[in-house]
């Protein structure tokens, strides 16, 4: 990622919804996006986007990382190059349409990051993955709370200015872009569909676990995450749990790129 990623990531949550995505990544199916080549990488890094997020935000942490590691990202449904696709309104269906573009990636380690929303999908495919005899090394769960806490405050069911109000809360992408109408008009349906998801999520059994090791990380200012709620992952797995917390909200990664990077890249190593 690179040392000042903000302006990047902040307009990605509603920018990279009307681009095409698909552009300088490599031929990796429907699902996953390859943005790097690495020919001989140490492991494989899958990450999973946030709420009304896309594969490219994940752009700097590919050009960051590569070539010690071959990072793909997750392309939900509804943006990008899948936006005449209709979103995917659960978090294990998601996981479910991600599988079996993972297994035949296997043959290295595997590690996952999830940011919100997507490190719900990232431990439902952890357990899939696991469950069908693939041991990924690491989850990282960023910015959100553990799989048994319930989050569920009806933003899915709330009109366009609740939805617009939570963009601005959380800071998830540039004030401006939130005055135009026509790009509102593709954001909020995707948003709507994730926060769905998001918020009907129920992780069966409430107290499932995983073998892989598990990194937690979150904000301090985050209204999304609080310390309690993301302190819970450690009960989600049956190794090595870890956490970090920086000063900041819910995209504390903004501003603390390279220290989650050198994170990510410690820990793999």
């Amino acid at each position: 990622m690179e040392d000042r990623p903000a302006a990047h990531i902040k307009t990605t949550t509603t920018g990279a919804i009307s681009g095409t995505g698909r552009g300088g990544s490599t031929d990796t199916g429907v699902w996953l996006r390859r943005y790097q080549i690495a020919p001989a990488p140490r492991a494989r890094l899958i990450c999973f986007p946030h709420a009304g997020g896309s594969a490219s935000y994940f752009v700097p942490v590919s050009r960051r990382l590569s070539p010690e590691l071959d990072v793909l990202a997750v392309q939900y449904p509804g943006r990008q190059d899948r936006r005449h696709e209709p979103c995917i309104e659960d978090i294990g269906a998601i996981a479910d349409g991600i599988i079996p573009e993972l297994l035949p990636l296997a043959d290295r380690p595997l590690a996952l990051f999830g940011h919100s929303m997507g490190a719900a999908v990232a431990f439902e495919t952890v357990r899939r993955l696991e469950e069908r005899g693939v041991a990924p090394a690491v989850l990282f769960a960023s910015s959100r709370p553990s799989p048994s806490s319930v989050r569920d405050e009806g933003l899915h069911r709330s009109g366009d200015q609740a939805l617009i109000a939570e963009m601005r809360r959380l800071d998830a992408t540039d004030a401006r872009l939130l005055e135009d109408p026509e790009l509102l008009e593709m954001i909020l349906p995707v948003l709507r569909g994730d926060y769905k998801a998001v918020e009907t999520y129920r992780c069966r059994p409430p107290h499932a676990a995983v073998d892989c090791s598990v990194v937690a990380l979150f904000g301090d200012d985050d209204p999304q995450a609080p310390h309690e709620e993301c302190l819970r992952w450690k009960e989600h797995t049956r190794g090595r749990f870890d956490m970090h917390v920086f000063e900041g909200g819910h995209f504390y990664l903004n501003t603390h790129a390279e220290s989650v990077l050198r994170i990510i890249t410690e820990r793999i190593r």
